[in-house]
């Protein structure tokens, strides 16, 4: 009790997190209203998120509730949602604890209404228009008479039924039939599955391709037809390289489909009968067209051979024909020969004219001038020959003046240089002298030093001292036993002289091979003599 009296609290209310307080919240808010449903307009679409959940609003003219649609529920929807759609939502109403938000999590959604149908309808219609989906210029002709016709409907149906009867009648072809649903969730991906399946096919396949498409489906209410509206379709029959004919529902119903169709036929039978032609107005067409053309081609024939006798009486006899060209033969016949004569003087005159340039360009002529010329160009030669061999004599004469006094020159610089030599000489040969004894002397006394030293370092030093030397058969020095083995020959030097030994037992330790006696180089400072 004392406790309850000291505290601070100036009240006795519970105290509560802000994350149980949350918590309380919602587990209150999705008790009471654990399944609800709410109409409005969906505001804010931007479809789905990146991890595949949906968040948008929805609206009226009072309020606005956040909806979201997860992952799993968003790929189960009918309908998918668009801005400005009014809706009918199935769930649960829920709080967001981190942002102090209630929302709506949407398991089920439909469309408020046909009017809201029709004005889905309208806005995806304004759409495609805007992207040129049902552009008339883009429409494809159907062939005239198709071998293999494509059919996209249920194959259960009396639709598929309708259309092979009106073939049987009109004009049998071969049909291939791609089953799919026309009603339910999955309808509009199976068809255009089906759509771009046929135009998939490769010609000349296993599987022939179709000429021509038919999406065929029996009436029905808009709800039904809701299918052949979504976008999915719409874009695979614009898409569709083969020419594709809708049929869907009765003549008054109207889907997206029937746009982007490059035609639309009232009703299934309307679309066969659209394909194909009549087999017999086909036949009796060609053979009345083959009569007309026999009698055409009869009444050719009689015109163009009575035109053709007709142009024969017109023309005119050889006789008339001919006259004209023999007289302007004659005339020119007439005239040939004073041409002739005019002809070969004019002929002669240009000869003459040849024949005097022909003699100023004779090759005699030119020889002669070439020879005139090459006999000035030899005296001149001739002249400049003498030039230069007298210019040369010159230079010749000048040239040995010169030497002679060039030789005369040095001759007295030679007697100068021998006088003056002569007198260095003896110097110079006292000074090689006592250099030379110098040497000589410094060499004595390196040579008596390094003879010295030779025989205290030397091994007959050694061996005098009682040690002796020993060699194996190529006179390397033994320094190690385990380099011997038994019964191998060796040489033993000692002061007195030398002897041989045998080898009784092997060394100790394994063999290791021999080292090459060593060379015993040419001691520091001593020399050659000389």
């Amino acid at each position: 009790m004392s406790n309850f009296f000291d505290s601070d609290s100036p009240t006795n209310l519970t105290e509560f997190s802000v994350s149980e307080l949350s918590g309380s919240i919602k587990r209150t808010i999705e008790t009471a209203f654990d399944h609800v449903r709410v109409r409005g307009e969906i505001s804010g679409y931007r479809g789905p998120h990146s991890s595949g959940h949906a968040y948008f609003s929805l609206k009226d003219d009072k309020a606005r509730i956040d909806a979201v649609v997860w992952k799993g529920s968003f790929s189960k929807l009918k309908y998918r949602p668009e801005e400005g759609m009014e809706v009918i939502a199935t769930g649960r109403i829920t709080t967001f604890p981190g942002s102090s938000k209630y929302q709506i999590v949407i398991e089920q959604m439909e469309p408020a209404g046909a009017g809201a149908l029709m004005a889905l309808i309208e806005e995806r219609k304004r759409r495609f228009t805007a992207e040129g989906l049902f552009d008339p210029a883009a429409k494809q002709l159907l062939p005239f008479l198709p071998k293999v016709i494509g059919v996209v409907t249920s194959p259960t149906g009396a639709v598929i039924r309708d259309i092979l009867h009106r073939l049987e009648d009109r004009f049998p072809r071969h049909v291939l039939v791609w089953p799919v649903r026309v009603q339910g969730e999955t309808s509009a991906a199976e068809v255009a599955a089906a759509i771009a399946g046929f135009n998939a096919l490769p010609e000349g396949g296993r599987i022939p391709r179709p000429d021509v498409i038919i999406v065929a489906r029996g009436g029905g209410s808009l709800e039904d037809l809701m299918g052949f509206n979504e976008e999915i379709v719409v874009r695979a029959a614009a898409a569709s390289l083969i020419p594709l004919v809708s049929a869907v529902g009765h003549e008054t119903d109207i889907t997206l489909i029937d746009h982007a169709a490059d035609l639309r036929a009232p009703t299934p039978t309307g679309a066969a009968e659209k394909v194909v032609p009549v087999r017999a107005e086909l036949m009796s067409l060609v053979a009345d067209l083959a009569r007309r053309q026999a009698g055409a081609m009869r009444r050719l024939s009689d015109r163009r051979r009575s035109d053709l006798r007709a142009l024969a009486r017109a023309l005119p006899g050889p006789e008339a024909v001919l006259s004209g060209p023999r007289q302007r033969l004659d005339l020119a016949a007439a005239r040939l020969a004073p041409a002739l004569a005019r002809n070969a003087r004019v002929h002669e005159q240009k000869l003459g004219l040849a024949a005097q340039r022909l003699a100023r360009q004779s090759p005699m002529a030119r020889l002669a001038a070439l020879r005139a010329k090459l006999d000035g160009y030899g005296r001149v030669l001739a002249q400049a020959r003498n030039t230069a061999l007298s210019a040369e004599s010159r230079r010749i004469a000048d040239a040995r003046r010169r030497l002679q006094e060039l030789e005369q020159r040095g001759a007295r610089a030679l007697a100068r240089g021998v006088i003056l030599r002569g007198e260095r000489l003896p110097a110079l040969e006292a000074r090689l002298q006592r250099a030379f004894a110098q040497s000589l002397m410094r060499r004595r006394e390196r040579l008596r030093s390094s003879v010295s030293l030779l025989a205290s370092l030397g091994p007959e030093a050694v061996l005098a001292r009682g040690y002796a030397l020993v060699r194996d058969e190529a006179g390397a020095v033994i320094r190690d036993p385990g380099q011997l083995r038994a019964g191998q020959a060796l040489g033993v030097q000692v002061a007195g002289g030398r002897f041989g030994v045998v080898v009784a037992g092997g060394g100790e330790g394994p063999a290791r091979p021999a080292r090459p006696a060593r060379r015993e180089g040419p001691k520091t400072g001593q020399g050659d003599l000389f």
